[in-house]
């Protein structure tokens, strides 16, 4: 009786009364179905069951992998200060201000207290707590050192989404000049050639050769810009489809980004440093070199890294070292398998690693600004030739005039 009393859990629930009124509650049991087949005994028609501490709607902002960082660092910080697992999730949920995000937590404290396995618990929420998440709490776990397995899980998140926003940061600012450069020069094609046009046709004279290219493009914007816009629409949500749906379609855009000129080089090195940084957070948690390879794979977020990756754990598998194995790969840079050939011969792989990840971080942010300071002028160079070419298609029929005037 005291086990069952210990897995009651309150329950809040919606529903209809007899007279079809709407009412709610709340209610201790077990488990929603069993707290609906009360409340049906009682004559409600229980339209939404939920425990108490979660949400019926998906009201709130959404949980980003930034959130899921902190919400590792806040728990390993108390666990490491010597608060209780659940009171963490307590203090945790209670400093959160996004409804979904103290919502995930207070899920993962029930099935905690329920009798779960932290690991267990986050298994269950796969969207937020993915295979190499789960597999390094499982390790802490076991090992009885959870509250250090967290702070490396913590660290790792933490220098994931810093660098991902390194990335969005350099592909950013480009591509917004660009649709403003595009919606600049749609406005000016769309409304203000046309009124120069209506003063040309009052001229009688022949217009030189730019002004009539300009006034051409004008007219067939005015008249296809909607087509042109659906047409555009059409075609990205194809592409993206299509990605979605072909794995090899998928490969073939991972290999070609690579070899972009300054961001296929980013992305490289971005790559690198995900590399370092998993493989060093995984190793130092006491997972095998071989099975800490497969959450480097599955980590990669590129093919290309991904098979060099596969066939790096096939070469290690076989019992070959891991610096000759990265080397045959053909795809890491000479001072990253040099990182590693000192690692493995001093035994101190993973602060090597770490090292690694630092640097092309590092290299990564070095890089990101460089795009940006280069970009700029050019961009301003691109502007000025779309607008003021514009501005010159308009003016020189009048310019002609004045000479011959």
């Amino acid at each position: 009786m005291a086990e069952q009393a210990a897995k009651s859990v309150v329950f809040l629930w919606e529903g209809k009364d007899k007279q079809g009124r709407k009412t709610k509650g709340e209610t201790s049991g077990s488990s929603p179905a069993l707290v609906k087949a009360e409340l049906r005994k009682q004559g409600i028609n229980p339209t939404k069951v939920r425990k108490k501490g979660m949400s019926f709607g998906s009201g709130g902002k959404k949980i980003t992998p930034m959130d899921i960082a902190v919400f590792s660092r806040q728990l390993a910080t108390m666990m490491k200060a010597g608060v209780p697992l659940i009171q963490a999730f307590e203090i945790n949920a209670d400093g959160v201000n996004n409804p979904n995000m103290k919502n995930l937590i207070n899920d993962v404290k029930n099935g905690v207290s329920g009798g779960s396995s932290l690991a267990d618990a986050l298994r269950k929420r796969p969207e937020y707590f993915d295979d190499l998440y789960c597999n390094l709490v499982e390790s802490g776990e076991q090992s009885g050192a959870l509250e250090t397995l967290l702070d490396r899980i913590a660290t790792y998140k933490e220098k994931t989404e810093q660098l991902k926003a390194k990335i969005k940061k350099a592909m950013k600012y480009p591509i917004a000049v660009i649709c403003v450069a595009v919606v600049v020069t749609g406005i000016l094609l769309i409304k203000v050639v046309p009124q120069f046009e209506d003063v040309f046709q009052s001229f009688g004279a022949e217009l030189p050769a730019f002004t009539q290219f300009v006034v051409g493009i004008s007219e067939f914007v005015q008249e296809w810009w909607f087509y042109a816009l659906l047409t555009a629409g059409a075609f990205g949500f194809a592409v993206s489809k299509a990605l979605e749906k072909s794995k090899s379609l998928r490969d073939a855009k991972d290999r070609a980004v690579l070899k972009i000129p300054v961001i296929g080089d980013i992305l490289y090195k971005a790559a690198v440093a995900r590399f370092a940084r998993t493989l060093a957070t995984t190793f130092a948690a006491g997972v095998p070199l071989v099975d800490a390879l497969d959450s480097v794979a599955g980590a990669a977020g590129n093919v290309v890294f991904y098979d060099a990756t596969n066939r790096i754990k096939e070469d290690v598998s076989t019992g070959q070292q891991l610096q000759f194995a990265m080397k045959a790969s053909g795809l890491f840079p000479p001072m990253a398998t040099s990182m590693v050939s000192i690692g493995e011969e001093s035994g101190a792989l993973d602060e090597m690693l770490d090292k690694v990840a630092s640097y092309y971080e590092e290299e990564v942010d070095n890089a990101v600004d460089g795009l940006t300071s280069l970009m700029e002028p050019l961009i301003m160079s691109v502007l000025g030739v779309l607008v003021g070419g514009l501005v010159v298609a308009m003016y020189l029929p009048i310019f002609q005039l004045g000479q011959a005037v």
